[in-house]
């Protein structure tokens, strides 16, 4: 299975709503992403919690309907 850009742009919307999204399909399968996030959510959080934050946000994707995601945050 796959997931299209706009969906995958729409939950990563739903949990940072100030977050600026940058979607890249890797391999031009919808199921190979990179994705670079610009929110303040991530304000005081270490690399890792802030891609633990991505990852939870996408939970019952990853795996099924996306099989890889290269993360890069930012504080905004």
């Amino acid at each position: 299975m796959a997931i299209p850009q706009d969906k995958l742009h729409e939950l990563i919307k739903n949990s940072f709503a100030d977050a600026e999204i940058e979607l890249t399909d890797l391999a031009g399968d919808n199921d190979h992403y990179q994705v670079r996030i610009t929110s303040s959510a991530f304000s005081g959080k270490t690399k890792v919690a802030q891609h633990r934050m991505v990852n939870d946000a996408l939970r019952g994707c990853l795996g099924d309907e996306l099989h890889a995601l290269s993360i890069k945050t930012i504080v905004k």
